[in-house]
């Protein structure tokens, strides 16, 4: 997957907007960045990757 790096930057400042303006609290912003984390450690892994990619894939196809 070409584009992880960004997604991941792109998450986070999402992440860190929700947490700057109260819409998200510290605790639910830590439940789920380790849930993210358990995620990516189990078979489901893959099909995230997969949706991911197909998602970001029709994004890209249709920029065009």
């Amino acid at each position: 997957m070409v584009i992880t790096i960004p997604l991941v930057l792109l998450l986070a400042a999402g992440l860190a907007l929700l947490l700057r303006f109260k819409a998200l609290g510290f605790g639910a912003a830590v439940v789920a960045a380790l849930f993210g984390f358990y995620l990516a450690a189990t078979d489901a892994s893959d099909t995230v990757n997969q949706l991911v990619t197909a998602v970001t894939g029709a994004f890209a196809g249709g920029a065009k």
